[in-house]
């Protein structure tokens, strides 16, 4: 195992560096840059060309795209990942004072997601073409064709202004001490929101594999050996259907912190989505190039991950 894990971060390094070449040029290729997004619309026409000109050469958006992405490849090596252009602070402060929130909330509503679907979508596929089955489907289908960000606004109306059970923004309550209740207590509506829009589909993941687990003939040799439904289903169905869902959960890390970054926005939560969207507003390259870094890392990180957990699941499965 552990030359195998060395063999798969070692493959990871140049993959990252690829992934950096294509978001270097993309960001580059796209329009604007961050001298026009910090200039003010109605002082545009006194500041004139040249003083456009001498802040590029500052910001050394006039070299060459290849000399620029050497500079920001030698400072990666280096352990920095440069500077904001907007305030010139250092990149790595602001994503160490944003992480925490965002890996908070993502964990939260990773086991929230995995607690609401896996029972139930077990019970839907015992139950097959039940009313408990149909009701599963038809609430499921609802949950993944509406949007995250609708979702939540329906939260904070109903949950937040109308009963006024939860708070509707930010991740402490202004002016008094923080504690972990009252943390807790700010987390509860996005991390649901987000959870529930991350669970629906993974219902529908969960009964299939379910489906097609319980009609396999090692089942039904375990029920002819007399065992209890529950440890039929519990020791050899339930696990070895847990096998693909584990590559749909790492598989779907990255559109989970993409809805993370739409929630963070409505809920003023203050994480790496508000980070992120605070850069492509204001052209940050430095910044956009550190969170794709970062983004890239975890959906490596997730797919070695579900490869471990599947010779946990399966002892079938070695990588010696």
């Amino acid at each position: 195992m552990a030359k195998y894990l060395s063999r798969r971060i070692l493959l990871s390094i140049p993959i990252l560096f690829g992934i950096t070449i294509v978001t270097f040029v993309m960001v580059n290729l796209a329009p604007g840059d961050p001298v026009s997004a910090m200039i003010n619309p109605e002082s545009a026409g006194t500041l004139g060309p040249e003083w456009v000109e001498q802040q590029r050469d500052k910001l050394g958006l006039n070299d060459p795209l290849p000399i620029q992405y050497l500079r920001w490849t030698g400072q990666l090596l280096q352990g920095n990942l440069g500077y904001s252009t907007q305030d010139r602070q250092p990149i790595a402060d602001k994503i160490v004072a944003r992480i925490g929130p965002t890996l908070r909330l993502m964990v939260t509503v990773q086991i929230l997601s995995i607690l609401i679907a896996v029972p139930i979508g077990i019970i839907s596929a015992l139950r097959q073409y039940s009313k408990l089955d149909y009701f599963v489907t038809i609430l499921g289908f609802l949950a993944i064709s509406v949007p995250s960000f609708f979702l939540a606004l329906i939260g904070i109306f109903v949950f937040g202004l109308r009963l006024n059970w939860v708070p509707t923004s930010g991740m402490r309550t202004i002016g008094e001490p923080t504690t972990f209740l009252d943390s807790l207590h700010h987390l509860i509506l996005p991390a649901s929101v987000l959870g529930l829009a991350s669970a629906a589909p993974l219902i529908r993941y969960v009964r299939a594999s379910m489906l097609e687990v319980i009609r396999q003939d090692y089942v039904g040799v375990a029920r002819a050996k007399g065992l209890q439904e529950s440890a039929v289903i519990l020791r050899h169905a339930a696990r070895n259907a847990l096998i693909p869902i584990i590559t749909v959960i790492a598989l779907g890390l990255p559109g989970l912190l993409g809805g993370a970054v739409i929630i963070e926005s409505i809920f003023a939560w203050p994480g790496m989505g508000q980070l992120a969207i605070t850069a492509v507003r204001a052209r940050d390259y430095p910044m956009i190039m550190a969170l794709n870094l970062i983004i890239a890392a975890m959906i490596l990180a997730g797919n070695l991950l579900a490869d471990v957990l599947y010779a946990v699941v399966d002892p079938r499965i070695r990588y010696d």
